[in-house]
């Protein structure tokens, strides 16, 4: 059984400037794109299965991040469906030389589980069994409450 510590991955990107818009910081969509990406990862380390995006919550963009700046995200499932995973995502700026880093955005896909002719497939009963699961799915589960606030 997968616990939502086992579909915890985080990556890096360093902002190029072919990743930015005409205000020389990193293109939203760009943000999007490495989102949905590393959220698939989680999705499917937990699935055991191909997973492809349903769906994306809001997104709110807080601060823009510079080229040369670091684009950090970090994916966790906190939820299931029958064949459906939520996958929570964060994305900050990280200063390359400090590690300083200011949350950008947040979101929490959805996706689902699909078998080798495209077929959605059941998914397993995810395991949250130790203080830190349950650290990040309470926090994937109020992230609405704390979004507002922002």
């Amino acid at each position: 059984m997968t616990t939502v510590s086992d579909t915890y991955l985080e990556n890096r990107w360093r902002v190029q400037p072919n990743h930015a818009n005409n205000y020389g910081t990193v293109h939203g969509g760009n943000v999007m794109k490495w989102m949905d990406e590393l959220g698939a990862m989680s999705a499917m380390r937990f699935a055991g299965e191909s997973c492809v995006t349903a769906s994306i919550d809001q997104m709110n963009f807080h601060r823009p991040v510079p080229t040369g700046d670091t684009v950090v995200i970090e994916a966790f499932v906190f939820d299931e469906g029958r064949t459906s995973v939520n996958v929570h995502l964060r994305a900050a700026r990280e200063h390359p030389r400090t590690g300083e880093q200011e949350t950008t955005t947040e979101s929490q896909f959805v996706f689902v589980a699909i078998d080798g002719e495209g077929s959605p497939v059941p998914v397993p009963d995810l395991v949250v069994d130790t203080d830190r699961c349950r650290a990040l799915r309470e926090r994937a589960l109020g992230w609405r409450d704390d979004d507002r606030e922002n």
